[in-house]
Protein backbone atom coordinates (compact mmCIF):
# COMPACT_ATOMS: atom_id res chain seq x y z
CA UNK A 1 0.00 0.00 0.00
CA UNK A 2 1.41 3.41 -0.94
CA UNK A 3 1.88 6.33 1.42
CA UNK A 4 -0.90 8.24 -0.36
CA UNK A 5 -3.32 5.30 0.06
CA UNK A 6 -2.48 5.00 3.76
CA UNK A 7 -2.94 8.74 4.26
CA UNK A 8 -6.29 8.65 2.46
CA UNK A 9 -7.47 5.59 4.43
CA UNK A 10 -6.57 7.16 7.79
CA UNK A 11 -8.21 10.48 6.89
CA UNK A 12 -11.34 8.77 5.55
CA UNK A 13 -11.69 6.49 8.58
CA UNK A 14 -10.84 9.21 11.14
CA UNK A 15 -12.07 12.55 9.80
CA UNK A 16 -10.37 14.40 12.68
CA UNK A 17 -7.03 13.38 11.11
CA UNK A 18 -7.76 15.49 8.02
CA UNK A 19 -4.54 17.45 7.35
CA UNK A 20 -2.86 15.76 10.36
CA UNK A 21 -1.26 12.95 8.32
CA UNK A 22 1.97 14.03 6.68
CA UNK A 23 4.10 12.12 4.22
CA UNK A 24 7.58 13.30 5.11
CA UNK A 25 9.31 11.30 2.40
CA UNK A 26 9.09 7.89 0.81
CA UNK A 27 8.55 5.32 3.54
CA UNK A 28 8.08 7.88 6.36
CA UNK A 29 4.72 9.16 7.58
CA UNK A 30 3.64 11.17 10.62
CA UNK A 31 0.22 11.69 12.17
CA UNK A 32 -0.64 13.93 15.13
CA UNK A 33 -3.47 12.16 16.98
CA UNK A 34 -5.66 13.68 19.72
CA UNK A 35 -5.09 11.94 23.07
CA UNK A 36 -8.74 10.89 23.46
CA UNK A 37 -8.69 9.26 19.99
CA UNK A 38 -5.24 7.70 20.16
CA UNK A 39 -6.28 4.18 21.18
CA UNK A 40 -8.70 3.76 18.27
CA UNK A 41 -6.18 5.05 15.71
CA UNK A 42 -3.37 2.90 17.11
CA UNK A 43 -5.58 -0.21 17.18
CA UNK A 44 -6.73 0.42 13.61
CA UNK A 45 -3.15 0.92 12.36
CA UNK A 46 -2.04 -2.35 13.94
CA UNK A 47 -5.07 -4.56 13.31
CA UNK A 48 -6.45 -3.26 10.02
CA UNK A 49 -3.45 -1.68 8.31
CA UNK A 50 -0.92 -4.28 9.48
CA UNK A 51 1.59 -1.97 11.14
CA UNK A 52 2.59 -4.92 13.28
CA UNK A 53 6.09 -4.01 14.45
CA UNK A 54 6.69 -1.36 17.09
CA UNK A 55 10.17 -0.03 16.33
CA UNK A 56 10.35 2.39 19.27
CA UNK A 57 8.47 4.86 21.44
CA UNK A 58 10.00 8.30 21.77
CA UNK A 59 9.15 10.70 24.58
CA UNK A 60 9.89 14.42 24.25
CA UNK A 61 9.65 17.33 26.68
CA UNK A 62 8.43 20.36 24.73
CA UNK A 63 8.54 22.64 27.81
CA UNK A 64 4.76 23.28 27.71
CA UNK A 65 3.93 19.58 27.62
CA UNK A 66 5.12 16.23 26.40
CA UNK A 67 4.91 14.44 23.10
CA UNK A 68 4.99 10.67 22.74
CA UNK A 69 5.72 9.21 19.31
CA UNK A 70 4.95 5.59 18.50
CA UNK A 71 7.04 4.33 15.57
CA UNK A 72 5.16 1.55 13.78
CA UNK A 73 6.62 -0.45 10.93
CA UNK A 74 4.77 -2.20 8.13
CA UNK A 75 6.68 -5.13 6.64
CA UNK A 76 10.00 -3.30 6.95
CA UNK A 77 8.98 -0.89 4.21
CA UNK A 78 7.00 1.91 5.78
CA UNK A 79 7.27 3.72 9.09
CA UNK A 80 4.14 5.33 10.50
CA UNK A 81 4.83 7.67 13.42
CA UNK A 82 1.75 8.30 15.56
CA UNK A 83 2.27 11.28 17.84
CA UNK A 84 0.20 12.33 20.84
CA UNK A 85 0.53 15.44 23.01
CA UNK A 86 0.25 15.31 26.79
CA UNK A 87 -0.19 18.03 29.38
CA UNK A 88 2.64 18.76 31.77
CA UNK A 89 0.57 18.53 34.97
CA UNK A 90 -0.61 14.93 34.68
CA UNK A 91 1.06 13.26 31.70
CA UNK A 92 -0.50 9.88 31.08
CA UNK A 93 -0.89 7.43 28.22
CA UNK A 94 -2.49 4.03 27.99
CA UNK A 95 -0.20 1.04 27.51
CA UNK A 96 -0.03 -0.40 24.00
CA UNK A 97 1.26 -3.76 25.24
CA UNK A 98 -2.02 -5.50 24.28
CA UNK A 99 -1.14 -4.68 20.65
CA UNK A 100 2.66 -4.75 20.87
CA UNK A 101 4.20 -6.80 23.71
CA UNK A 102 7.61 -5.28 22.95
CA UNK A 103 6.32 -1.90 24.19
CA UNK A 104 7.13 -2.81 27.81
CA UNK A 105 10.70 -1.50 27.81
CA UNK A 106 9.81 1.71 25.96
CA UNK A 107 6.91 2.44 28.31
CA UNK A 108 9.19 1.94 31.33
CA UNK A 109 11.58 4.48 29.80
CA UNK A 110 8.73 6.99 29.49
CA UNK A 111 7.97 6.56 33.19
CA UNK A 112 11.58 6.58 34.42
CA UNK A 113 13.04 9.32 32.27
CA UNK A 114 10.10 11.71 31.79
CA UNK A 115 7.64 10.82 34.55
CA UNK A 116 4.87 9.96 32.08
CA UNK A 117 2.42 7.55 33.70
CA UNK A 118 1.55 4.53 31.57
CA UNK A 119 -1.79 3.10 32.68
CA UNK A 120 -2.11 -0.64 32.27
CA UNK A 121 1.63 -1.30 32.50
CA UNK A 122 2.30 -4.17 34.92
CA UNK A 123 4.45 -3.45 37.98
CA UNK A 124 8.09 -4.31 37.50
CA UNK A 125 11.63 -3.09 37.81
CA UNK A 126 12.56 0.39 36.78
CA UNK A 127 14.24 0.91 33.44
CA UNK A 128 16.72 2.30 32.59
CA UNK A 129 17.31 3.98 35.96
CA UNK A 130 18.34 2.01 39.03
CA UNK A 131 15.78 1.11 41.68
CA UNK A 132 17.46 3.52 44.13
CA UNK A 133 17.04 6.55 41.81
CA UNK A 134 15.19 9.31 43.72
CA UNK A 135 11.43 9.43 43.14
CA UNK A 136 10.27 12.50 41.24
CA UNK A 137 13.62 12.93 39.49
CA UNK A 138 13.17 12.66 35.72
CA UNK A 139 16.46 13.30 33.89
CA UNK A 140 14.99 13.91 30.42
CA UNK A 141 12.73 16.72 31.57
CA UNK A 142 13.98 20.11 30.47
CA UNK A 143 13.48 21.52 33.99
CA UNK A 144 15.51 18.75 35.65
CA UNK A 145 18.65 20.03 37.35
CA UNK A 146 21.68 17.93 36.51
CA UNK A 147 23.65 16.94 39.59
CA UNK A 148 20.68 16.94 41.99
CA UNK A 149 21.13 13.22 42.57
CA UNK A 150 24.86 13.59 43.15
CA UNK A 151 24.33 16.36 45.71
CA UNK A 152 21.80 14.23 47.63
CA UNK A 153 24.19 11.28 47.68
CA UNK A 154 27.03 13.45 48.98
CA UNK A 155 24.83 14.92 51.74
CA UNK A 156 23.51 11.52 52.87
Amino acid sequence: MSEENIKRELEDKFTYLKDAVIIQRRGRMFAQVPLDKFDEVFAYAVKQMHFLALSAITGLDNRDGFEVIYHLNQEGKLLLNLSVGLNKENPQVKSVIPYCPSADIYERELMDLLGIKVSGLAAGHRYPLTDDWPKGEYPLRKDWKSGTRNEEAQNA
